[in-house]
């Protein structure tokens, strides 16, 4: 579970957070939906422990990222839009190396690292160096070194940039079955496809706050749209939408 009660959050005196609450549950896929500069990113970093918020609080199962940062990033996997691996290294060794990061045994680790590799389907490409990857294949690295301490909460930024149809299509396989298997899943986005076809829970963001939230039929509902698309613009107050 993640929480979050009141964040906020300003960079050289421009408030990019304006007091941001959320609940994120087991079991369920969360979606923070919103613009451009609308905060999403921003709110995950101060969630994941990377940003402390200049006031409010947030939680990963309890744990407190500013109190207890090690500890919450413990029961945290990240997965950023920049996935950052290293490009001399396999797969597997990418998966190893951040298995060893968090202090799992040689025969732990080794084992997990079978274990995720048979469950993303990167058998194919284990062996090859990162450099020259897919970002598809670049993407499963990723999500494989994110999950490889067994975290219950999975939190990513805008996962499907840069993806083809194939690569968005196995991701939204690969966090379906994140959800299915009792994982607490929060990702920002800004497209209104994958929202719909992934999210249990919709937080809605504008300018730096919480303008709604809710299943995307109560969103419908609430708005008395037919489209998710045209809730958002209409809930968002604004044509400029998806940007």
């Amino acid at each position: 579970m993640i929480a979050a009660e009141g964040l906020v959050k300003s960079f050289d005196g421009v408030q990019a957070v304006r007091g941001v609450a959320l609940h994120a549950a087991d079991g369920a896929i969360t979606g923070l939906l919103g613009p451009n500069g609308a905060g999403k990113s921003t709110t995950l970093r101060m969630l994941c422990t990377v940003l402390v918020p200049d006031s409010g609080e947030a939680w990963i199962d309890g744990a407190h990222t500013v109190r207890e940062p090690l500890e919450a990033r413990r029961r945290l996997g990240v997965l950023t839009h920049d996935s950052g691996l290293y490009p001399h290294l396999t797969a597997r060794e990418n998966i190893l190396y951040f298995a060893e990061l968090h202090g799992m045994a040689r025969a732990a680790r080794e084992r997990r690292a079978d274990e995720l590799v048979e469950w993303l389907e990167m058998q194919s490409f284990a062996s090859r160096r990162a450099r020259g990857f897919s970002q598809g294949q670049r993407i499963k690295t990723a999500l494989a070194r994110a999950l490889v301490h067994g975290p219950r909460n999975v939190l990513l930024d805008e996962p499907t940039n840069g993806l083809d149809v194939m690569a968005v299509r196995n991701l939204r396989a690969l966090l379906a079955r994140l959800r299915d298997a009792g994982h607490c899943v929060l990702f920002s986005s800004h497209v209104m496809q994958e929202v719909s076809a992934l999210c249990d829970v919709v937080v809605v963001l504008a300018r730096g706050a919480v303008v709604a939230r809710g299943t995307p039929a109560e969103l419908r509902g609430a708005t008395g749209c037919e489209s998710l698309e045209d809730a958002f613009v209409k809930l968002i107050g604004t044509d400029e939408g998806l940007g």
